[in-house]
């Protein structure tokens, strides 16, 4: 695959996610949730203090055939904003989004 239709395809996945948290949260817009420019380095979904505030997540968006799990959550946790939780969201052709977190953030929200 060529470099630029690489990047449209992670920027096609960063666009969904940007979408599918604004629609989870209708008081936020596109100005609190935004997808960033491809090579820019941090999180791939910036967000405002209010959106922070109610989605306290650092995302790291990968959409590949091939992942390499570690080296993802290597870069999303690195990237990840104070006060927040990185979070990996990740597809590949003709598949379901996902989403992984560490496994005791992910007890700590079921037990809110």
């Amino acid at each position: 695959m060529k470099t630029r239709s690489a990047k449209n395809k992670g920027k096609r996945l960063q666009n969904q996610v940007r979408d599918k948290i604004i629609t989870a949260y209708p008081t936020l817009n596109k100005d609190d949730v935004k997808s960033t420019t491809m090579g820019e380095s941090g999180t791939d979904i910036q967000l405002s203090t209010e959106a922070k505030r109610l989605f306290p997540f650092s995302i790291e968006c990968k959409n590949q055939e091939k992942l390499s799990i570690w080296s993802s959550l290597n870069q999303g946790e690195k990237n990840c904003h104070p006060n927040t939780t990185s979070l990996l969201v990740f597809k590949r052709n003709r598949s379901k989004i996902y989403a992984v977190l560490e496994f005791d953030e992910f007890l700590r929200l079921i037990n809110k």
